[in-house]
């Protein structure tokens, strides 16, 4: 038995309002985690560096399972390998030192919109990537801030 061949994925909708919401609340723990580590006592830094290191690894786990959902989709078996290296990125990065770990999260977390753009046009979700490059551009930046003050 043969399966039926994939259709051309329609375009997704604009993101609804909730979505957008819930997509820039999500950048709270990423701006105050990158303000503390300015701010804190040093006895206080490592958790609040741990705690915007495995915020980021949570972030960059989500982005991967993207990935997945896509895949589970549309069919399409390379984006379930992808979908697992962020995840795998992110644990390297939570068990380094906040000052190398942060980077490598903030880089990752741009690599993630990298591969976004070229993915999410292929599958009909190209109204998703102004979200999603804000959304990169603040998460990064916290992290990389973060970092410098690690």
């Amino acid at each position: 038995m043969s399966a039926a061949p994939l259709s051309a994925p329609a375009a997704a909708a604009a993101p609804s309002v909730q979505a957008l919401r819930l997509g820039y609340a999500g950048l709270i723990p990423f701006f105050t985690g990158a303000l503390l580590v300015w701010l804190v006592r040093a006895d206080t830094l490592p958790y609040v560096t741990l705690a915007l290191a495995t915020y980021a690894a949570v972030i960059l786990s989500f982005l991967g399972g993207i990935h997945w959902g896509i895949g589970f989709r549309d069919g399409t078996p390379g984006l379930f390998s992808w979908g697992v290296v962020p995840s795998l990125v992110a644990w390297v990065a939570v068990m380094m030192p906040p000052n190398a770990g942060l980077v490598i999260s903030g880089a990752m977390l741009v690599g993630c919109y990298l591969v976004d753009r070229r993915v999410y046009p292929r599958h009909g979700l190209s109204a998703w990537l102004t979200l999603r490059f804000r959304l990169t551009a603040v998460a990064s930046l916290s992290c990389f801030i973060g970092a410098a003050g690690a």
